[in-house]
């Protein structure tokens, strides 16, 4: 017999008392076929159609339980699954966010250790996938490769049925099994969130960005180089984790329950009489500088930088009013950035002020423009509005 029990120690866990279908079966048949017992001398003895008659009910209950088991969604409890050893097997169909954070940190800086090792042993082994939507080189380096392998594994090891979109892929070799499965808890993820909160697994989707500043980083310019995670709930960015390798900081926020200690806002507010201060990509910051000063005036001041990471967090030093990006561009570069911004009041949108959908079943590529600001990002909007409607009329 099967039996399932409530665990009265933990939240949603079961102790599953696992008997193969076989063993089962075999019990079954015996207890069905033994000879009678003392009331009982003579053995009974069932005809052929008896014997099908009993095979197609032991049938009929397995194929039940089968089908019971695989199409189980209640999200409260675990599915049972019946593994190809014939054993019941428990797969929880929820998720701790909590232990996801923890995860989503310590792999964004395992991913980070790669990217920095192989930049300062200057074996980037550089390659071109190809030229952007502008023409710009769009390269790919062993660092980008091996950040993924350490993040996008890790998960894996940590939550085998979660859905991870990643900006790079990898044929699957020997160098996987060498990922570490990643740690659940994090200290300062203890001291700053008490509440946990578990969500199904169908309404997860991890965005991941092994490297971002790609192009920086093949340069050496270093402080632009970022590994972001994201994590989002229904395709709402939730949590958010941006990692600076080469300066050993990370800036992480779950939206609604705490965010990592170093993460300030330094806000410049709009409109005090000084020179609006724009953030955009070094790699048309000419074409943005013309639509900034038409939108904003002649005294805005256009900052070029590298790397998306690198620009959301230029906005809570203060170094930028807000950062802006006209022309494509991907979710993986923003999702993380989005959630930081949210946790902590402020707004990343289109440029038409719609808000980014980051579901995996959706398109990842962000062909409505950017804007982020942490204040007066409706004045932004109003101000981008034209820039806005143009980028309309081209999708």
């Amino acid at each position: 017999m099967i039996s399932v029990e409530k665990d009265s120690e933990g939240p949603q866990t079961f102790v599953v008392y696992k008997r193969t279908w076989k063993e089962a079966i075999g019990a079954f048949a015996r207890k069905a076929f033994e000879p009678a017992g003392a009331m009982a001398p003579m053995g009974v003895r069932l005809s052929p159609l008896g014997y099908a008659l009993i095979f197609i009910l032991i049938g009929s209950v397995v194929l039940y339980l089968q089908v019971w088991m695989r199409g189980s969604s209640d999200k409260k409890n675990p599915k049972l699954t019946l593994g190809e050893d014939g054993d019941v097997h428990t797969m929880n169909v929820d998720i701790s966010m909590k232990e996801l954070l923890a995860v989503s940190i310590d792999l964004a800086q395992k991913g980070g250790d790669r990217v920095r090792e192989i930049r300062e042993a200057n074996k980037l082994a550089e390659k071109s996938k190809g030229e952007t939507k502008e023409g710009a080189n769009d390269p790919m380096t062993d660092g980008d490769l091996q950040s993924h392998i350490a993040i996008v594994h890790g998960f894996e090891k940590a939550f085998p049925h979660l859905k991870v979109v990643s900006e790079e892929h990898e044929k699957k070799g020997d160098e996987v099994h060498t990922v570490e499965t990643p740690k659940k808890t994090h200290p300062e993820v203890d001291e700053v969130i008490k509440a946990d909160q578990r969500v199904a697994y169908e309404d997860v989707t991890v965005w991941v960005d092994p490297l971002d500043a790609t192009q920086e980083y093949t340069e050496d310019l270093r402080q632009y180089v970022t590994t972001m995670v994201c994590v989002a709930i229904k395709g709402k960015p939730t949590i958010g984790v941006i990692h600076k390798p080469f300066e050993h900081r990370t800036a992480w926020a779950w939206v609604g329950h705490g965010h990592s200690k170093g993460l300030n806002v330094l806000e410049r507010k709009a409109g005090e009489g000084q020179a609006q201060k724009i953030i955009v990509s070094r790699s048309h910051a000419g074409s943005v500088e013309q639509v900034a000063k038409q939108m904003l005036g002649d005294k805005t001041e256009v900052i070029p930088a590298g790397g998306a990471g690198y620009k959301v967090l230029s906005l809570f030093e203060g170094i930028a009013d807000a950062y802006i990006h006209v022309t494509l561009i991907k979710k993986w570069d923003i999702c993380a950035g989005n959630a930081l911004l949210l946790a902590m009041n402020g707004h990343m949108t289109t440029l038409g002020g719609e808000e980014i959908n980051y579901s995996a079943e959706g398109n990842p590529k962000n062909e409505g423009g950017l804007l982020a600001t942490l204040v007066d990002h409706q004045k932004f909007l109003e101000k981008f509005a034209p820039e806005a409607k143009k980028l309309a009329e081209k999708h």
